[in-house]
């Protein structure tokens, strides 16, 4: 019996420096994120990331334009914006959107540093930032739910949070692709 407790008291200290590992390689925030946790609060642990330049040519192939601050697309510099490591679900997430609402989507935000960390992070492949425009919120506010705090939610559960110069989407799915 103590060797029983003693093997479930090793596994449980390793895996909480599993957790604390991953935890502590998040990178450092730099704006508040309140989106932490999908509505239906499940995810699957296997998704499917993609390099930059395919996630570019998929939104490329959409008519989906990106820029970022500093004219590039390096990872590890917060002014750029990368698609380095986004998961396929969240570039399918931005087609769809393109498509349910014929706006023209230009994405400012996408893996690079400087965003909040978190689970279902920037970093992590699962959000976007698009650039403001009229089409784009009247689609938003006029379709989806609002959840308050300036954020709506998908029929999908994809969560849309207004910020002051940005739409930050969280694609916990492709939206119904």
């Amino acid at each position: 019996m103590r060797v029983l407790a003693r093997a479930a008291a090793v596994l449980a200290a390793t895996a909480t420096a599993l957790l604390l590992a991953t935890t502590a390689s998040a990178q450092p925030t730099a704006e508040h994120d309140p989106i932490s946790t999908p509505a239906a609060a499940t995810a699957s642990a296997l998704v499917t990331k993609l390099s930059h330049s395919d996630a570019a040519s998929r939104l490329r192939s959409s008519n989906i334009t990106w820029s970022s601050s500093g004219g590039c697309s390096d990872r590890t510099r917060p002014n750029c914006t990368s698609f380095e490591q986004v998961n396929l679900a969240t570039i399918q997430g931005a087609q769809t959107l393109k498509s349910a609402t014929g706006c023209a989507l230009n994405v400012t935000g996408g893996t690079e540093v400087g965003h909040a960390s978190g689970t279902y992070s920037h970093y992590n492949g699962y959000k976007l930032d698009f650039a403001l425009s009229g089409c784009l919120t009247n689609y938003i506010k006029g379709t989806f739910t609002s959840i308050g705090g300036n954020q709506w939610r998908s029929g999908s559960g994809n969560v849309y949070f207004l910020e002051s110069n940005h739409w930050d989407v969280t694609f916990y799915n492709c939206g119904g692709c």
